[in-house]
C-alpha cells in the first residue's frame, strides 16, 4: 500500500507541476506593471493639488518621494518633493526628468512642476 501511495503522490506532483512564464514590466497583456500604476496614482493626485496645502500632508497621502531637496533663500526655507509621473528611459531607474517638483515654502506648497521649481533655483 505504501509504494501505491508513494506512486500516486510522485504521479500528481508531475501532473501538477507546470511551466512559468515571466512578463516584462512594459504591461505586456493588457495589465499594467506597479511603476505605470504609481506614475498614473501620482498624476491623479498632483492633478488635484490645491496651493497652501501642509508639507506633512501632502508627505502623508503620496508617500516618500522619489528625490527630496532642500533650499534656502534669506529667511525661507524651501523643500522640493519629486515624483514619477512619466517615463522616460526604460532602464528601471528613476530620474528627475521623470518626476514632477512640489515646491514647498515654509512647509506649505507655493507650486509643482518645472516652472515652480524654476522660481527658486534662481
Amino acid at each position: 500500500m505504501n509504494k501505491l501511495a508513494v506512486a500516486a503522490l510522485l504521479g500528481l506532483s508531475l501532473g501538477l507541476s507546470g511551466c512559468v512564464i515571466s512578463v516584462d514590466g512594459d504591461g505586456e497583456y493588457g495589465h499594467q506593471s506597479d511603476w505605470q500604476d504609481k506614475e498614473q496614482q501620482n498624476r491623479k493626485y498632483i492633478s488635484r493639488l490645491q496651493q497652501n496645502t501642509g508639507y506633512e500632508d501632502i508627505l502623508n497621502r503620496m508617500g516618500i518621494a522619489d528625490f527630496n531637496e532642500l533650499h534656502s533663500k534669506g529667511d525661507d526655507t524651501y523643500q522640493v518633493l519629486y515624483y514619477r509621473t512619466q517615463r522616460i528611459d526604460g532602464d528601471g531607474v528613476t530620474t528627475k526628468n521623470e518626476c514632477t517638483p512640489l515646491v514647498f515654502k515654509n512647509s506649505a506648497l507655493v507650486g509643482w512642476g518645472d516652472s515652480a521649481y524654476d522660481a527658486i533655483s534662481d
